[in-house]
């Protein structure tokens, strides 16, 4: 099992000393089987796992911090609502609470973006094989020497979607939240288990920096023929892009 008994998330305050780090597949469908219940291999090989109360994503419960660093650059409104400072931390703060009390974390470091030039590293830290698993299949993975060489990622995700908000603190509207600090580069999770909170995530990061570099930023996929010719897939989750 990839333990690394020198890494460490104290940086963060997490204290949990047993951190399993960029895990192979094999590897997370076993812990998942083992300790999740309900998990269990469909018949064509897939982990199947419960996502508890949410089965899609909780837009309406998504919020990004207004500070004056994003402030004038995000199209404000019913889709990119704000939050204040104070209760993201309140939030982070819950959320690492919670994470702390778990018997072992997980940990993906992997790319978002292929263009070195633009892409960025993340960091995954939550307590489920089966979010490590789906994060593991959505991001770029660093090569044995990019991984030891990966340092400080851009952004963190921190997924302690098990752990619910508290719903009365300022700005909550249930007991999900969903939110992104772009000058902490941070991303907390909670009242959510939907894996697909992460991936949407970092669309949302990748999305942030690259129109400020002059780069357009689409929600595609693109096909290559046999001859070179490059098609190119618009469309919303789910509706076959690949």
């Amino acid at each position: 099992m990839p333990q690394n008994d020198t890494f460490s998330l104290s940086a963060y305050g997490i204290t949990v000393q047993r951190i399993i780090r960029n895990a192979s597949p094999g590897q997370l469908y076993e812990l998942g089987l083992q300790f999740e219940e309900g998990t269990a291999i469909s018949s064509t090989g897939a982990l199947m796992a419960y996502s508890g109360e949410k089965t899609g994503r909780s837009p309406k419960d998504k919020r990004i911090v207004d500070e004056p660093g994003c402030h004038d650059h995000v199209w404000w409104g019913d889709v990119n609502m704000p939050v204040d400072e104070r209760t993201f931390m309140i939030n982070r703060e819950r959320a690492l609470d919670y994470l702390n009390t778990r018997k072992r974390l997980f940990v993906v470091d992997g790319f978002a973006g292929w263009d070195p030039k633009y892409r960025i590293k993340v960091r995954i830290v939550c307590s489920r094989a089966y979010h490590a698993l789906f994060m593991w299949n959505m991001l770029i993975r660093p090569t044995t020497a990019e991984l030891a060489e990966f340092g400080e990622p851009d952004y963190v995700v921190f997924n302690a979607g098990a752990f619910s908000a508290n719903r009365y603190t300022t700005s909550m509207t249930s007991k999900t939240s969903v939110a992104l600090n772009f000058a902490r580069k941070e991303f907390v999770i909670l009242g959510t288990e939907y894996a697909g909170e992460m991936k949407k995530g970092v669309f949302t990061i990748m999305n942030y920096p690259m129109p400020l570099q002059g780069q357009l930023s689409t929600h595609c996929s693109a096909n290559e023929s046999e001859d070179g010719k490059t098609s190119i897939f618009f469309g919303l989750s789910g509706t076959g892009k690949t």
